[in-house]
């Protein structure tokens, strides 16, 4: 037996992998419960993810001293094909009583006798409309959802009703994140399941995998929820969502590199404990690095200035550590327990020593040193991947520039994409009530109807802003902030600390783009009359939130590179390998991009996309496609170190083809099931990132990187001696001397036979 190999005693081979497999349960078991708790201590709020030094939060600080409430403004609109009549007015006037008495309607402050304004007729006596508080709470499609019922009921015969403006919108955006918890977890395991179950052929095999990634996300699920009920970290539905897609994912990807580690040991060896020790030292350092690496890449958005991008960085982070720590300790456990039976019914044997013999390739044109590296290098490699192998040997150069110009060509897509943001009645896909609302509204009162602009300036200049403000264009109207239940022209302003509170209404809906411009403008003109101004509300919300997004990429992007380049750097002990994997993953994201822009603008017709996608899709696919190039390279120096960097390049590629394609496929199906959720920003992340992934998968580590490494040969190691490679070291391939049966497994049918 090889002293390199670990056989631990019968007592420890029981021990060890039921304390770890009993220690996971309990996380699930414990964890297991907390996704039904997980909506309760998150948030949808759009200004609570922006930066504390946004002119809008500043503006929202100064809100809530004249207001004194937290509560998200309702809009209710009641129309009709004709003229309203004295009748119908009559039953309208009793409804704010009715509204008032739906729990989470904001009740009334004296001297005022209801909070609910209205009703406000519109010009053409076709509709009214009310402005209804609603209290901020978790629970706001609940109270939306009541609300909406009640009016239904008590509304005059053959009116539409609606409920919408911010309240109504959130509400929705609630309803649309409720797949989160079921149906989105639904389809991503379902997905891996069939992909396993067809790559490995195996009935077991992919439940020990799923086993792996489920406990991980418990894991993730529990720690982030006690994190977010301590207010450590923000939680949003949006996050939520990712979370559960990367953990999957991720946990999947890992647990497929240590399998295909194992199942290649127990070809070598008799012990199921030897084969693993054997996978565990091929498999951890990649795994580890992959890891670290999007870890690392996650936290990055720690520096972002938009709290929702910051607030995803931990959380991302912890859900990859746990996938990390499962991949190490939980499925090892399961491979050990179940031995060779986790393939069944095609278990893996033991192969003679010499088992692999290819003949010699004779191709005209092909050099006796590149012969012996071919016959080397894909020695027991067969079908697609020695093909791959042979064209990357007889035309590495062309394969790698052809490559490139196809990658570069689909780049120049993203010249047409439109990341600008998009308004709140764009984000939802699906039916919504409340974007039926607001299009109804637009069409009978002013746009920015229940959505005012929000002005703070000094009492003294106040009548100057007035003025500055009512000649702006795309403002219909303006007044000073006189106090609640003390309307009206004679009414002195309300004053809190020398400053005064002006609403400006919006002519064009608050979230269009017509309505920024109005804020830019705003911004831009007022400071000539009071320096001190500060302009807010839902329009300059959704500006800052744009504006934020697109500095933030600016930011994040290059430490990001320069994180992973460190990473790679100490994993592969080189300068240039790093250098040319980080060049590969930025230009399959670009690649990925411009096609995303085509599709998006030309296929699906969307209006837009969200300012975040941009930097979203950039942390993802340069974390996750880094992964796959740390699997091919990882393994490619450890054959270039046995046998040369030419042979070993077409060894580490035919060894990791299968695997990584399979990681590849499973991860690209897990964040396709994002688009179950309804809602244009995870739609589109889903597609990126699943386009991307599988574009990293077949053209960029398939061709580019291992064709670009072959070109550039023992070099691509540099500042590593060139004579380091190609000497004869120890090699988890070469074959072993089988080893003593494991008296835990059932003897093998072939060693039976002899």
């Amino acid at each position: 037996m090889k002293t390199a190999d670990w056989a631990p005693k019968r007592w420890l081979r029981i021990l060890l992998p039921a304390i770890l497999i009993i220690i996971w349960l309990s996380i699930a078991g414990i964890g297991g419960p907390t996704f039904g708790k997980i909506s309760d201590v998150s948030t949808n709020d759009q200004a609570s993810f922006l930066p504390a030094s946004a002119e809008s939060t500043a503006v929202q600080d100064w809100q809530l001293r004249f207001v004194d409430s937290t509560a998200i403004p309702a809009v209710v609109l009641l129309s009709s094909k004709d003229p309203l009549t004295p009748e119908q007015l009559g039953e309208i006037a009793a409804l704010p009583e009715k509204m008032a008495a739906v729990p989470g309607v904001q009740a009334p402050k004296a001297p005022a006798t209801t909070s609910i304004a209205g009703p406000i007729p519109s010009a053409d006596k076709l509709a009214v409309e009310f402005l209804v508080p609603i209290t901020a709470t978790d629970e706001i499609n609940t109270v939306v959802a009541e609300l909406r019922e009640v009016l239904e009921s008590s509304a005059p015969a053959g009116m539409s009703v609606y409920v919408t403006g911010p309240a109504g919108l959130t509400a929705d955006l609630v309803n649309a994140f409720a797949g989160i918890d079921g149906v989105l977890l639904l389809v991503a395991l379902l997905a891996v399941f069939v992909i396993l179950l067809a790559v490995y052929r195996s009935l077991v095999l992919p439940i020990l995998v799923l086993f792996t990634s489920v406990v991980a996300l418990c894991a993730s699920i529990l720690a982030i929820y006690y994190m977010a009920s301590w207010d450590w970290i923000k939680l949003s539905g949006q996050s939520q969502g990712i979370l559960s897609i990367l953990v999957i994912g991720a946990a999947t990807d890992y647990s497929l590199l240590l399998v295909a580690r194992f199942r290649e040991a127990l070809q070598q060896v008799q012990s199921k404990w030897a084969a693993l020790g054997r996978a565990m030292r091929g498999a951890w350092e990649p795994i580890v690095a992959s890891g670290s690496t999007v870890i690392l890449a996650m936290l990055c958005l720690l520096f972002s200035d938009l709290n929702s991008n910051r607030s995803l960085g931990p959380i991302a982070a912890i859900g990859i550590f746990f996938s990390l720590v499962a991949a190490l300790t939980c499925l090892p456990a399961l491979l050990v327990a179940f031995g060779r039976v986790a393939f069944w019914p095609f278990r893996p044997k033991v192969e003679h020593a010499h088992g692999h013999k290819h003949e010699a390739v004779a191709t005209p044109g092909m050099s006796k040193a590149t012969v012996h590296d071919v016959d080397r290098g894909l020695a027991g490699i067969g079908g697609l991947w020695r093909k791959v192998g042979l064209l990357i040997a007889r035309r590495p150069r062309v394969t790698w520039v052809v490559t490139l110009v196809l990658l570069l060509a689909a780049s120049s897509g993203v010249l047409q994409l439109q990341a600008n943001g998009v308004s709140q009645t764009e984000v939802i896909l699906s039916q919504s009530k409340a974007v039926d609302g607001q299009k109804a509204l637009a069409k009978l009162f002013d746009g920015g109807s229940g959505s005012p602009v929000l002005i703070i300036a000094d009492q003294a200049k106040a009548d100057q802003v007035l003025a500055a403000v009512t000649g702006t264009a795309g403002i219909c109207a303006a007044s000073i902030y006189t106090g609640p239940g003390r309307p009206g022209s004679n009414a002195e302003p309300m004053v809190q600390d020398g400053r005064v509170l002006l609403n400006a209404t919006l002519k064009d809906q608050a979230d269009s783009d017509a309505a920024e411009k109005v804020i830019v403008d705003l911004r831009e003109n007022l400071p000539a009359v009071d320096s001190n101004v500060l302009v807010g509300g839902v329009s300059a919300i959704a500006l800052d939130t744009n504006v934020t997004a697109q500095r933030d990429l600016v930011k994040i992007v290059p430490l990001v590179l320069v994180v992973i380049s460190i990473v790679l750097m100490l994993l592969l002990r080189s300068i240039v390998a790093p250098l040319l994997l980080i060049g590969s993953v930025v230009l399959s994201y670009a690649a990925t991009m411009g096609i995303s822009a085509l599709v998006f603008n030309h296929v699906f017709g969307f209006p837009g996309a969200d300012a975040t996608v941009p930097l979203f899709g950039f942390v993802f696919l340069v974390a996750l496609g880094v992964d796959y190039n740390i699997f091919l390279m990882t393994r490619v120096r450890e054959e270039s170190l046995r046998m040369g960097t030419h042979a070993g390049v077409l060894r580490g590629l035919g060894k990791t083809g299968g695997v990584i394609t399979s990681a590849g496929v499973v991860l690209a199906a897990t964040f396709a099931a994002l688009g179950v959720i309804p809602l244009l920003f995870l739609a589109q992340l889903a597609f990126i990132v699943a386009f991307g992934v599988l574009l990293d998968t077949v053209l960029v580590r398939s061709l580019l990187v291992p064709a670009a490494t072959y070109d550039v040969g023992n070099r691509v190691w540099w500042p590593a001696k060139r004579s380091k490679f190609g000497q004869r070291v120890p090699s988890q391939d070469a074959q072993a001397e089988p080893l003593e049966p494991d008296p835990l497994e059932p003897e093998p049918v072939e060693s039976a036979q002899r």
